[in-house]
C-alpha cells in the first residue's frame, strides 16, 4: 500500500516517501555526534551556511525543470529562507535545548528534597521525507534542525529532489560533519519501505494527505513517531474593509508562485460584507490579473483531477471563467459553495474558489466544510481582521498578507485535521527533533517515603490534601493540625 501510494504522488510531482540503500550503519557515529557540545555541531552548521551562500548558482541548477519557476524564484523561495533558518539555530539552539533546572518554585513541599531537570535528548536516527515541490527549503530545515539536536538523517527525496540534496549533502561534508550522518537515498518508492523496515526514531513527512495516512498505517506497526505537513487548500478572507487591489496582487501571486505547486496556495475566497458593486470589481480585477499570468504545465493526472472537478462544481451550479489547457492559467469558479469537491480539493492547480457568507458564523461554518487546516489570510482593517484571525482554526493565519510570511524562521509551521500534525521550523521545530529526558535527584538521607502504609498514614495524607487544597485558610489549617496529629502517631 505504501508503494502503490507513493508511486502515485510522485507521478503528480508531489512527495515521496523514504528512499535508502541497505542498513543503515551510522548510529554509533550518531552517539559521538551526539555527545559532542552543541557549539561544536552548530559551528558545523555554520560553515556549512557559508559554503551554501558561496554555491547559489549549483543549488539553483539542480532543481528540476519541471518546476514552473526562474532562479530569482528559487533563491527567494529556498535558498534564503533555509540559509535563514540556519542563522536561527545558530542564534538560539543553545537557548532552547539547555537542561531546564527546576528549581524549588511549585515544588510540593511533601516532595522535599528532590531536584528535577528536563533534558532534550536527541533521538538518534531521523528519517525526512522530502517533497518535490520544494525540494531543497522544507527537507533542508528539517535535516539542519535534527543534526544541530544530535540525530543522523536519512534524507529521503521528493521526485526530482536527489540532485539539490546531493549538493547540500556535500556542503555539510566540506564543513566537516562527519561521514554517515547524512545520507541522502535515491528516488525510488522500494527505498522508503527499506528505511522504515530497517528502523528509524521519528518520521518528518511532506507531501499529500492520502500519502500520509497510509504513511501513519506503516509506522503504527513499530509505534514510530512521526511530524506530517500535508495537503492545503487554503483560504483567503476579504473583509469590507480590504484595500481590493492588495487582495488581487497577493491573489495573482499565490496562484503564479511556483506554478500554484504550494500546498499554501489560496484554493477559497472567501467574501464577508462586501457590496455587489465591490464583488463585481473584484472578479473583473482578478479575471484581469489571470489572464496575464502565464500558463503552466500541469502533470497529466492533476489535469484530469482538476477537469473533473470543474465539471462537477458547473452541474451544481457554479461558473468557470478559464478553461483547461496544456499551458494552464489561474481559472476562477463564482458562485462556488464550500460544499463543493472543487472547494475541498488538495489540487496542485491554479484554481479558485469564490465563495460568498453571510456574517462572521457563515464564514466560520464555510471554511470547516473543508477537511483541510493549514493556513489561511484575512484581508481587512487590522484591529476585525486580528480579532477573526483568533477565531480562525489552522496552523497559521495571515493578516493582509499570504505565503511570505510563514519564511519567516522563528515560527513554527503545521496543520491541523487532514494537513496533518506536529510542526517543523521554529524553536517548536527545533524540539520536535528531541526526546525530553527528566533526570530528579533526592537529596537527604531519609527512606519513609519507601514504607509500608497503614491507616495512620491515610490519615496523615488526608490532612496533607486538605492542607494543600481545600478551599479556605481555615480548612487549609485544619489540615495542617489533622497532619500533625497523624504523622505523631506514626513516630
Amino acid at each position: 500500500m505504501l508503494a502503490v501510494a507513493m508511486e502515485r504522488e510522485n507521478a503528480d510531482s508531489d512527495s515521496g516517501i523514504v528512499a535508502g540503500v541497505g542498513n543503515f550503519q551510522a548510529d554509533d557515529m550518531q552517539r559521538r555526534w551526539a555527545a559532542r557540545s552543541l557549539l561544536d555541531r552548530l559551528s558545523v552548521l555554520r560553515r556549512a551556511r557559508h559554503m551554501l551562500a558561496g554555491q547559489v548558482t549549483a543549488l539553483c541548477a539542480s532543481i528540476s525543470s519541471d518546476l514552473a519557476r526562474n532562479d530569482a524564484d528559487t533563491i527567494v523561495a529556498e535558498i534564503l529562507p533555509l540559509l535563514e533558518a540556519c542563522k536561527f539555530l545558530e542564534r538560539q539552539a543553545g537557548r532552547l535545548l539547555q537542561v531546564n533546572r527546576l528549581g524549588r518554585g511549585g515544588l510540593p513541599f511533601w516532595l522535599s528534597g528532590i531536584d528535577a531537570e528536563v533534558h532534550r535528548v536527541a533521538l538518534g536516527r531521523v528519517l525526512v521525507i522530502g517533497t518535490g515541490n520544494y525540494p531543497l527549503f522544507l527537507p533542508g530545515v528539517q535535516a539542519m534542525q535534527a543534526l544541530a539536536a544530535g540525530n543522523s538523517v536519512v534524507w529521503k527525496p521528493g521526485g526530482g529532489g536527489r540532485a539539490v540534496a546531493e549538493v547540500f549533502a556535500g556542503a555539510m561534508a566540506s564543513a566537516g560533519l562527519p561521514i554517515g550522518l547524512l545520507r541522502v537515498t535515491d528516488e525510488t518508492v522500494e527505498a522508503a519501505e527499506r528505511e522504515i523496515s530497517a528502523g528509524v526514531n521519528k518520521v518528518f513527512f511532506t507531501g499529500s494527505a492520502a500519502t500520509g495516512r497510509v504513511l501513519l498505517r506503516r509506522l503504527a506497526e513499530a509505534l514510530t513517531p512521526c511530524v506530517i505537513e500535508s495537503s492545503g487548500c487554503d483560504a483567503v478572507v476579504v473583509l469590507a474593509s480590504a484595500n481590493i487591489a492588495r487582495v488581487v496582487k497577493a491573489l495573482a501571486f499565490g496562484m503564479r508562485l511556483n506554478g500554484s505547486a504550494t500546498c499554501m496556495a489560496p484554493r477559497r475566497l472567501l467574501l464577508v460584507g462586501l457590496t455587489a458593486e465591490t464583488r463585481a470589481n473584484l472578479t473583473a480585477d482578478l479575471l484581469a490579473a489571470f489572464a496575464s499570468t502565464d500558463g503552466v504545465r500541469l502533470p497529466a493526472s492533476v489535469a484530469r483531477q482538476l477537469d473533473g472537478l470543474l465539471e462537477a462544481a458547473v452541474r451544481d451550479g457554479a461558473q468557470v471563467h478559464g478553461k483547461c489547457a496544456p499551458k494552464q492559467k489561474p481559472i476562477l469558479v463564482t458562485n462556488a459553495n464550500p460544499d463543493m469537491a472543487v472547494a475541498q480539493a488538495d489540487i496542485f492547480a491554479p484554481v479558485l474558489n469564490v465563495i460568498e457568507t453571510g456574517d462572521e458564523a457563515d464564514l466560520l461554518a464555510a471554511m470547516d466544510a473543508c477537511p483541510y487546516s493549514l493556513t489561511s489570510a484575512v484581508f481587512g482593517d487590522e484591529s476585525p481582521a486580528r480579532q477573526l484571525a483568533a477565531k480562525m482554526a489552522g496552523g497559521t493565519v495571515m493578516v493582509n498578507d499570504l505565503i511570505v510570511p510563514t519564511a519567516d524562521p522563528r515560527v513554527p509551521f503545521g496543520g491541523r485535521r487532514q494537513s496533518g500534525f506536529g510542526v517543523t521550523r521554529g524553536a517548536e521545530g527545533l524540539l520536535e527533533m528531541t526526546a525530553v529526558k527528566v533526570v530528579s535527584v533526592r537529596r537527604g538521607r531519609s527512606t519513609r517515603h519507601f514504607e509500608a502504609t497503614g491507616e495512620a498514614h491515610a490519615a496523615m495524607f488526608e490532612g496533607v490534601v486538605r492542607a494543600s487544597h481545600s478551599a479556605t485558610w481555615n480548612e487549609r489549617w485544619r489540615g495542617v493540625r489533622a497532619a500533625i496529629v497523624a504523622g505523631r502517631k506514626l513516630g
